[in-house]
């Protein structure tokens, strides 16, 4: 078995993720945010998500992951999207696909203390105007204009 340039040939694994934009209960037009500290120590604000467990849907893991990592108790309005991407950790090669969705905050209180996997480290109310300043990453912010859109279309 020879190997080009030394490098191992990487293992694709296959992972599915769910979670979403939560609006706050007051109709105030803000969204819940977590911070997720990087391996570099850069907070990282990003929505509330996580893996399905067990038989879970899809829908059934975005509303748990949200409570364990904010607190709140949520309804989903709607499916917003889904993102693909890829990446390398360690010897393997990560397929991710993450599920997103619009969902209405109806209990709880903003807090990250429930974390199992204590993966928050912050959590914060953001205005819709602030929301795609804010966010980390391209993609979540291609949703978060989708977010906006759909609040601007019921206002």
């Amino acid at each position: 078995m020879s190997s080009q340039g030394g490098h191992r040939p990487q293992h694709r694994v296959l992972e599915t993720s769910a979670g979403g934009f939560v609006l706050a209960a007051d109709g105030s037009n803000r969204v819940a945010l977590i911070g997720r500290l990087t391996r570099s120590k850069r907070l990282d604000w990003c929505v509330p998500k996580g893996h399905p467990e067990g038989d879970e849907t899809i829908e059934q893991a975005a509303i748990r992951e949200v409570r364990e990592e904010t607190g709140l108790v949520v309804d989903i309005i709607t499916p917003l999207g889904v993102i693909d991407y890829e990446f390398s950790a360690g010897h393997k090669r990560i397929a991710k696909t993450v599920h997103h969705f619009l969902m209405q905050q109806t209990g709880g209180e903003l807090s990250v203390e429930g974390d199992p996997d204590q993966e928050a480290v912050e959590a914060k109310w953001v205005s819709l105007d602030e929301l795609v300043g804010i966010l980390t990453h391209e993609n979540e912010r291609r949703m978060a204009r989708a977010v906006i859109e759909w609040v601007e279309r019921r206002t």
